[in-house]
């Protein structure tokens, strides 16, 4: 099983829609099994595949040794893609019984994990430098930054870029690349935006932009992926075509012998 991170350093970044709608694209048209893990105690990922959150026990369950994995991954409506919810437990899950005295207990989700035999997991991470963001980190072999070209999401990429690369000392994972959300193809700052990413992640911006669409909402409010609410809408073909690029990165870092993220220079 890969497993991919979703990670970003402010909220609005169509984190969410972009793990929801890459995990149903995988399953969809690519026929993977697919594992969505909901790592936010804002639960949006699991409200955004038609689940209530109060219903359903989280991964703090898990981590805390009082249910197995098996016991919260719920079978969802669409076909080939299971969840494991969140809850507002995992906000400060870390500081809570047995992880609270656990040195190690940010390499814990990684072992969890492990056993799977899903064919890809993708972790939704709060949009914060935290204890669940880094578990994450440690536990994926891939991961995929989500920024927007404004002001405080691209100016929050720099520390986000520091936190990554120090956790991937340790830790090794390939970073797939920056995928910007709310795009504007006639943007006047596009070219500064544009240059500010490369400059903090060299060669790693998708050529795949999510431009703003109001089917992602609408898809949202009914928990489902904009494939099944407006397959036909723009968001549909940009969710696609970067679920394809990101594919296409996959094999080709498979197929390198070490494709760690630290040896990668940002």
């Amino acid at each position: 099983m890969k497993t991919i991170s979703v990670c970003s350093f402010k909220g609005g970044t169509a984190k969410t829609s972009i793990s929801l709608n890459l995990g149903a694209a995988l399953a969809r048209f690519h026929n993977k099994r697919v594992l969505m893990i909901d790592f936010d105690a804002q639960a949006n990922l699991t409200a955004g595949l038609g689940l209530d959150p109060d219903n359903h026990d989280s991964l703090a369950a898990v981590l805390q040794d009082s249910k197995t994995l098996q016991e919260v991954i719920v079978h969802t409506d669409h076909p080939q893609v299971d969840l494991v919810p969140a809850d507002t437990w995992l906000e400060r899950v870390e500081v809570t019984g047995v992880l609270s005295s656990d040195r190690y207990s940010h390499e814990k989700l990684k072992k969890i994990l492990a056993p799977l035999k899903y064919d890809i997991a993708i972790i939704d991470t709060p949009p914060s430098l935290c204890w669940l963001t880094e578990s994450a980190l440690i536990a994926c072999d891939y991961a995929l930054v989500c920024a927007t070209p404004e002001f405080y999401s691209i100016k929050g990429l720099q520390r986000l870029s520091y936190f990554m690369h120090y956790i991937s000392e340790r830790h090794p994972f390939t970073l797939l690349g920056v995928a910007l959300s709310f795009w504007n193809a006639r943007g006047r700052n596009n070219e500064d935006f544009l240059n500010v990413v490369e400059d903090t992640f060299p060669k790693k911006v998708l050529q795949t932009k999510i431009r703003r669409d109001i089917a992602v909402s609408e898809a949202s409010i009914h928990g489902k992926p904009v494939f099944e609410t407006c397959p036909k809408s723009r968001a549909a073909e940009d969710y696609l075509g970067l679920t394809e690029e990101l594919l296409n990165k996959m094999n080709v870092y498979e197929t390198m012998e070490s494709p760690c993220l630290s040896s990668t220079p940002f």
